[in-house]
């Protein structure tokens, strides 16, 4: 793509969204292998005579032979292993967090190097039979096989040690608070994505550009839009945030200006504000307090009663909300002027992060209790959006609770804790 050539933090993003493919990867290792190889062949001649004829051919075939034979089997292993806990924890927690568990890297990396391992044996075999690696000058090649041995071997001690947790309750509530953390820091520290706040109305002079397709905002390229923003010398303004769903022929971006080649702005910017079927973690660190939510909802199920679950998707959203700025106070000037955002509103991440619990959890005394809690401490969080949002909403979740505790002194302590909070 044109822009990529430019733009040296859009061709990043990209690098970073396909690094966390697990083909991706793969390919990677396996391509490595073949390098690997190549350039045993370069290193072979310059080793001196007397030491390459000391190994003969065979002791690298043994290892060959081994590799290839252990790797196709523990592969297969691991992949039934990575499947069985996809699907339980999609069963156990929330659907919403079979994509995050599909990008852990220990188990990517696991897996690219177990096949990149057997494709480095499979190629190393082959060579040694058409005579492309002859009988009497193998050292390279066995002090090569060793190595990718010794890999093979460390990758299976940190493939077991990861499989102690991965799938589990607290390794996927980690995952989650760790991955929305990141985000919202990230966003935080890039106000907007760059972009220019907005909190007004579409400029009258403003035309539409139609989405394509019905679908999540699951990515913008702000870099590469403020570069066709300027090419144009139009200004773009956003309507929809990340992770907002947009039908089709729905205004996605208001242009204001008028475009000498109209036609060709349009399709540059649906190509940049990328549209999918699922909403994703990257740029949207709401859907992190969603799944967070979401886990702690199905916790408080009655099939699963696990209320000490909810109170720590609690605490970890309250850490996650602590770290909020306003967007619209930020000092400087944007990085894109000519792109328009409209900012994160901390009502909205009150209610990703805590409304889903507040409602199924409205007759659990304890959830209840912390969750007050964490209302009262948000209230004294500096930023008076967020404090002025989190009494109005805490209120509400107040009143749904009285409403759904039926032992009155269970609800009398439940109201008068609150009060207390509020008051300190």
């Amino acid at each position: 793509m044109e822009f990529v050539k430019h733009l040296p933090e859009t061709a990043l993003a990209l690098v970073r969204h396909y690094g966390r493919k697990l083909w991706v990867r793969v390919a990677a290792m396996g391509l490595f292998a073949f390098v690997a190889l190549g350039l045993s062949q370069l290193i072979e001649p310059l080793v001196p005579d007397d030491m390459a004829t000391a190994l003969p051919g065979s002791a690298a075939d043994r290892l060959l032979n081994l590799i290839a034979n252990a790797m196709l089997a523990v592969t297969t292993f691991s992949l039934t292993v990575m499947v069985s806990v996809y699907q339980s924890s999609s069963t156990q927690w929330t659907p919403r967090v079979h994509q995050l568990i599909m990008q852990d890297a220990v188990t990517q990396n696991t897996l690219a190097a177990f096949i990149g391992a057997y494709v480095y044996a499979l190629v190393a075999i082959v060579l040694r039979e058409i005579g492309i690696y002859v009988d009497d000058r193998a050292l390279v090649l066995f002090w090569l096989t060793v190595l990718v041995l010794a890999f093979v071997v460390w990758s299976l001690i940190r493939w077991t040690l990861h499989l102690q947790t991965l799938g589990s309750l607290i390794d996927t509530t980690r995952q989650v608070e760790h991955i929305t953390r990141a985000q919202f820091e990230e966003r935080l520290d890039t106000p907007c994505l760059g972009a220019t706040p907005w909190t007004g109305e579409v400029p009258q002079d403003a035309w539409p550009v139609p989405s394509g397709d019905s679908g999540y905002l699951q990515y913008l390229y702000a870099e590469a839009l403020q570069q066709a923003a300027c090419e144009h010398d139009v200004t773009l303004y956003l309507p929809c945030g990340i992770g907002s769903f947009v039908f089709v022929n729905e205004p996605m971006v208001w242009v204001a200006g008028d475009a000498n080649e109209r036609d060709a702005l349009v399709e540059e910017i649906k190509r940049l504000a990328v549209i999918g079927d699922v909403r994703t973690y990257d740029q949207d660190p709401r859907f992190g307090l969603l799944v967070m939510s979401e886990i702690g909802s199905k916790a408080l199920s009655p099939g699963v009663n696990d209320p000490g679950t909810a109170i720590d998707v609690l605490n970890r959203s309250a850490r996650i909300l602590s770290l909020y700025k306003d967007e619209t106070a930020s000092d400087g000037a944007p990085q894109h002027d000519r792109l328009h955002v409209r900012p994160l509103h901390p009502h909205d991440m009150i209610i990703d992060a805590f409304a889903g619990i507040a409602r199924d959890g409205a007759g659990e005394v304890e959830v209840q209790q912390r969750l007050q809690r964490v209302m009262a401490g948000l209230m004294q969080h500096p930023d008076e959006g967020l404090s002025e949002a989190a009494a109005a909403l805490g209120a509400e979740f107040l009143e749904r609770a009285r409403e759904a505790i039926t032992w009155a002194p269970d609800r009398d302590r439940l109201v008068a804790k609150a009060a207390e909070r509020v008051r300190g």
